[in-house]
């Protein structure tokens, strides 16, 4: 077999990539993204990837400034006025003068109302935004001021003011040209929608919006943001270009509202060891998630420093193993609760991530202590618990594996693990899995497969576990797409098909009727004592993430909200 130099291939594949762009200018911000991103539709997006192009393209009412890590007004001129009125909620926002969409239009409110009726109508790709605000039942829209309206929500929540004003808001005039959704009012996009499933107008629509087109076409991709999406060569770069007298750099006040770079041009590299060589080779302005052990290494080499700060904020992003329980070997809990403990976190942290992390026992932070469950220990690896829980389970040890008979058919217990191929700290992890149940007999295949396939078998639920990463924010604790029944239907978000009716009670409260933090803290700590049993979803830790930034930009507002820096910030130091 001929041996294929790895080094050379990398460099070659740079070689084309970066050879096939166009110039590059001088104020130019080259980052690495993992993924190519599938859409970049705004309502449908699947990729944290996908999600930092949207935000230089696209904007919300409310945004996290990640100098401050605060919640600021982006489109809105102020932050919401809340009212509550008995069962009712009343929250009232005024878009900025100054926003404009491409064309030079006014953002208004009918943008808003429009923007609901494609999160909250049937047969419209919306399964990820809609039940994030499903509490919204109308919109009241001010007679007076077109850029003034109320939303109508029900019950109340502390988070409600935040999730009110964190989806993009889509221009009605790009998306809408023929008005097909101006006959539908918000107010009626509430509970039973069957009936308009046969509204043709709807229909019409709904085979423009969900065709690739929205999610890929440079010209429908145009927000109120500052950028507008240049280029994109599938499976190699995209590239934004800074608009021309964008109105969000005219505004007073608005620090964190920013268009800095001239052009931003995000570098599809999948495998982390050429982006890795493209970060030493000068390539790359930045690069995030740098496995540990390498991140080390560069912290020891004197001139890749005098051109590179390297950063660690403590991130709101948590790893997690997710278990099929639709599968009947771990149909179980006390089986899921014997591979939690085979997955060997406390070793994973010290080895994989070299302790740039934090285990965890559920999905909230650690560093948020009133609403972080401390009385739940993260699974450790444990031969005798496991031992003494699969018995419990039902499994009997005999020569060569762990064995029971379930629905008629005698099967014995093993396992297979799925990751995105490319992962390093994944790879690890798997591999430690697969040491650890090796003690205990139980076979572990181990498969790397493309971050399209991973997607995939999770929707259709064929799997058996799989290492994912979820990324989140100190502000909204709203779980129900990830955890509730309802969204366990293949296709749906909640992948290992989690769920008990208490836990699709507590849910629902959290994201419609808490009044109050204390609440809001008891029913995640509930929550995360229900996950922690159920070991469906598995947490398994906190993540410390490692960045890498060229020092020629200065402003990059390092936070441990994703992507971990404001590329829109970047500013050119001046020679």
């Amino acid at each position: 077999m001929r041996k294929i130099n790895v080094a050379l291939t990398c460099f070659l594949l740079l070689l084309f990539t970066f050879c096939s762009q166009p110039e590059r200018a001088p104020e130019e911000v080259r980052v690495r993204i993992s993924i190519d991103p599938e859409t970049l539709s705004p309502v449908s997006y699947n990729h944290g990837s996908a999600l930092q192009i949207l935000n230089l393209l696209f904007q919300s009412l409310l945004g996290a400034d990640l100098g401050t890590n605060e919640i600021k007004p982006f489109l809105a001129e102020d932050m919401p006025t809340v009212e509550r009125q008995d069962s009712l909620t009343l929250i009232t926002y005024t878009i900025r003068e100054e926003a404009e969409w491409t064309d030079g239009s006014p953002v208004t409110a009918k943008d808003v109302a429009f923007t609901l009726k494609v999160a909250k109508a049937p047969l419209l790709n919306n399964e990820s935004l809609r039940p994030q605000l499903e509490f919204i039942q109308d919109i009241r829209i001010d007679a007076e001021n077109p850029r003034r309206f109320t939303f109508v929500c029900a019950g109340y929540a502390p988070e409600m003011e935040l999730l009110t004003g964190d989806f993009f808001i889509l221009p009605a005039y790009l998306y809408d040209p023929e008005n097909l959704l101006q006959h539908l009012a918000v107010a009626t996009l509430n509970g039973d929608l069957s009936e308009l499933e046969d509204d043709e107008k709807l229909k019409e629509f709904a085979a423009r919006f969900n065709a690739p087109a929205f999610g890929q076409d440079p010209k429908l991709l145009q927000g109120s943001g500052g950028y507008t999406l240049e280029n994109w060569e599938k499976g190699q770069y995209l590239t934004l270009t800074r608009k021309n007298d964008w109105w969000g750099n005219n505004t007073s006040n608005t620090q964190h509202l920013t268009a800095i770079p001239q052009r931003v041009s995000f570098q599809v590299i999948p495998d982390i060891t050429t982006a890795l060589l493209a970060l030493k080779n000068r390539q790359l302005d930045v690069l995030e998630s740098i496995p540990a052990a390498e991140f080390e290494q560069l912290k020891k080499q004197d001139s890749f420093l005098q051109d590179y700060a390297l950063h660690t904020p403590d991130a709101y992003e948590f790893v997690y193993a997710g278990l099929n329980t639709r599968r009947p070997k771990f149909a179980n809990k006390r089986t899921r609760q014997a591979i939690a403990h085979l997955l060997g976190t406390e070793s994973v942290v010290k080895v994989a991530m070299q302790n740039y992390a934090t285990p965890t026992a559920g999905p909230v932070p650690p560093s948020i202590p009133d609403l972080y469950n401390s009385k739940l220990q993260p699974y450790t690896f444990d031969a005798e618990k496991v031992t003494n829980l699969l018995k419990a389970a039902g499994w009997a040890q005999e020569q060569g594996g762990w064995y029971q008979t379930l629905n008629g058919k005698r099967e014995q217990l093993t396992l297979e693990v799925m990751y995105r191929a490319g992962s390093a700290t994944y790879e690890n992890a798997a591999v430690i899995l697969q040491q650890n149940a090796a003690k205990l007999g139980i076979p572990v295949q181990v498969q790397a497969v493309e971050s399209s396939l991973l997607a995939s078998k999770s929707r259709q639920h064929d799997f058996d576990l799989f290492y994912r990463s979820l990324g989140g924010n100190p502000f909204a604790f709203n779980f129900k797409p990830l955890l509730h029944t309802e969204y366990a239907a293949e296709s749906g978000l909640n992948y290992t098909g989690f769920g008990t009716p208490e836990s699709d009670q507590i849910l629902d409260k959290i994201s419609g009727t808490v009044n109050s933090r204390e609440e809001l803290a008891k029913l995640l700590k509930r929550l995360q004592a229900i996950l922690h049993e159920e070991a469906a979803i598995i947490p398994m830790y906190y993540v410390k993430e490692r960045v890498a930034i060229h020092r020629r930009f200065t402003n990059a507002k390092i936070s441990g909200l994703r992507p971990n820096y404001d590329v829109s910030a970047f500013t050119l130091k001046e020679e």
